[in-house]
């Protein structure tokens, strides 16, 4: 089932572990491993607390998207958030990231395959950045449930070059991540 396109708006990496990531003309997406030149590209976890849990695990944080509505909502909220400063790879417009199911395959550019893995889930480092900011990407749904609005997380599949204004499809897959 194809859903609708998106369009990228812009590209970070960072090849260190700080909270936001500089914007780049493009980035390098590389098969089972993640952004080229990325802190958090490799096969196995590289977030700091999921290493300290227990370092074998897969990692399905490779790569970080992020829809720039969500600036948009923040900045009605008082916020001054700009593309990279949360930590994402990829910005996009146009499509309800957050609506997406696990496995989900994102086309992105000419040849990169991204397999959704789950929700960005935000830690308080957030407020650190900008105070307040944690509680304004959470919120709850009408049965008082959590929702979780700072992207998604994912593996790529098939690599290749990204770059803004490259189109995004998403496909629900029958893929599932391990």
């Amino acid at each position: 089932m194809t859903l609708h396109f998106a369009k990228i708006v812009t590209v970070a990496k960072s090849p260190r572990h700080k909270f936001h990531k500089p914007t780049v003309d493009q980035i390098t997406l590389l098969t089972g491993l993640g952004v080229e030149g990325d802190a958090h590209m490799g096969v196995t976890v590289k977030h700091r607390s999921r290493v300290a849990a227990d370092p074998t695990q897969p990692n399905l944080r490779q790569i970080h998207i992020i829809q720039s509505e969500l600036f948009d909502e923040l900045r009605d909220k008082g916020f001054e958030i700009k593309a990279g400063d949360m930590g994402e790879n990829v910005t996009t417009r146009g499509m309800d990231l957050l609506g997406l199911p696990r496995g989900t395959l994102l086309h992105i550019g000419d040849e990169a395959i991204v397999e959704v893995t789950g929700l960005r889930n935000p830690c308080s480092q957030i407020d650190d950045f900008q105070k307040g900011l944690l509680k304004a990407v959470l919120g709850r749904d009408a049965e008082g449930g959590l929702v979780r609005k700072a992207g998604i997380m994912g593996i790529v599949i098939q690599g290749g070059v990204v770059k803004a204004d490259d189109e995004v499809e998403g496909d629900i897959a029958t893929r599932t991540s391990p």
